[in-house]
């Protein structure tokens, strides 16, 4: 473990670093990368949809959007706040595991 204030790497100066010159990534890294960028995508289409959903509701569907659910709460209030912070749980969750197991599976892979 690297002490604090210990430089255990070369210090690279921000904006000093052209991407084109980076080595390429080995293939193990590579796949994890992508793999990350498609489980975040998905996650995040899903998001957006989920979200966008709400003004569409209100607009093509005010009587159900604007009905009262309880205590004066409506149901685009319900879903923009409980449904949302369940969606955001649930997101985190799935995208922890499937980290999870794609980390399970490029251990496996490597012994």
């Amino acid at each position: 473990m690297a002490e604090v204030g210990s430089h255990d790497y070369d210090y690279v100066e921000a904006g000093t670093v052209d991407v084109k010159d980076l080595p390429p990534l080995d293939a193990t890294t590579n796949k994890i990368m992508k793999d990350e960028f498609k489980t975040g995508l998905g996650l995040s289409i899903f998001y957006f949809i989920v979200i966008f959903s709400i003004p569409i509701m209100n607009w093509f569907a005010p009587a159900f959007a604007f009905k009262r659910i309880w205590g004066g709460m409506t149901v685009t209030w319900f879903v923009t706040t409980i449904v949302m912070m369940a969606m955001a749980f649930i997101i985190a969750y799935v995208h922890t595991a499937m980290y999870e197991k794609r980390l399970k599976k490029y251990d496996i892979a490597n012994k």
